[in-house]
């Protein structure tokens, strides 16, 4: 059998397939559906210092070739987190990334201070990128000085792996990702969602009550791809790759472009056993092409 194992600055991942935050609530979801061992990591849904409702709806509405959200990152806040879910995320057998999100730059290391004396956790993932929220949102990936600096004020308060959720909305991914390595991130995930739009053409509305949402699914993977090519060429630490990784193929797409590992997210919700069978399916190419380790595929890239 190959050795799928990868890992993630310090890391170690048993295969390279994550599930990806906003898609797998807090793991007891999917209790009953998916073998979380068979899983690389559970990325938890985004928790924040205090709770929060979300947004109004219509929140979701789906697309051609994807799924536009507005959620608005609602959840229990830390406290409620650390003692109503983390009981469960502990008991998983896989490793567990909490993602964490703030309104202001304060609030992420806030945040990981009150988590580092939680056992269970193996990494944070920052989630610098999300578009559908009023306060930070986009603000801390758009801006490479901010990212850098909270990545910094963060890096102070712990000693577990960082790993930096970035935007495809902005100019230059690249310059963000520079920046969030040089403040002390582990690695870096991409893509977020693009920002999108939809109109009921009846009532000549939005679709979404905050008018414009984050699409993600497959319509995202060509650029999710680009920006994590360009990521890989720009930075000395590891990518993983989102958006739009639905089948097996698309996940050695993004590996063979150089990323690490990957995360599923959109197709969570109407396949809950995706990531699982990539897993199977990455184990069955590896044996296939005789490859005794997944690492052989990753950034094999011909160009």
């Amino acid at each position: 059998m190959s050795d799928l194992s990868v890992k993630i600055g310090a890391l170690e991942l048993a295969n390279p397939v994550m599930v990806a935050s906003g898609t797998f609530g807090y793991a007891l979801e999917f209790e009953g559906l998916v073998d979380f061992s068979e899983l690389g990591a559970i990325v938890t849904k985004t928790v924040t210092l205090e709770p929060r409702p979300g947004n109004y709806p219509p929140r979701i509405a789906e697309t051609s070739a994807g799924m536009l959200n507005s959620i608005g990152l609602p959840n229990v806040g830390v406290e409620a987190f650390i003692t109503e879910k983390m009981p469960f995320l502990r008991t998983c057998n896989t490793r567990i990334v909490v993602n964490v999100a703030g309104k202001t730059g304060q609030d992420y290391p806030e945040i990981v201070s009150r988590l580092e004396d939680v056992p269970g956790i193996d990494a944070y993932e920052l989630n610098y990128s999300c578009p559908n929220v009023k306060e930070g949102g986009l603000s801390f990936s758009a801006d490479a000085r901010i990212a850098h600096k909270v990545t910094e004020q963060v890096r102070e308060r712990t000693k577990r792996p960082i790993i930096a959720k970035l935007t495809p909305n902005v100019t230059s991914i690249s310059k963000v990702g520079q920046a969030v390595e040089h403040g002390g991130a582990d690695a870096i995930s991409a893509i977020n969602t693009l920002v999108g739009m939809a109109v009921d053409i009846k009532r000549r509305k939005p679709r979404l009550s905050t008018i414009t949402g984050g699409l993600s699914g497959p319509a995202i993977k060509p650029v999710a791809l680009a920006r994590v090519f360009e990521l890989v060429n720009a930075v000395n630490i590891p990518v993983i790759g989102i958006g739009g990784i639905a089948t097996v193929e698309d996940a050695l797409e993004f590996l063979i472009v150089g990323a690490h590992a990957i995360q599923v997210g959109t197709a969570n919700f109407y396949h809950p056993m995706c990531a699982r069978d990539i897993v199977r399916g990455l184990e069955n190419f590896c044996t296939l092409h005789r490859l005794n380790s997944i690492t052989k595929v990753i950034g094999s890239l011909c160009v």
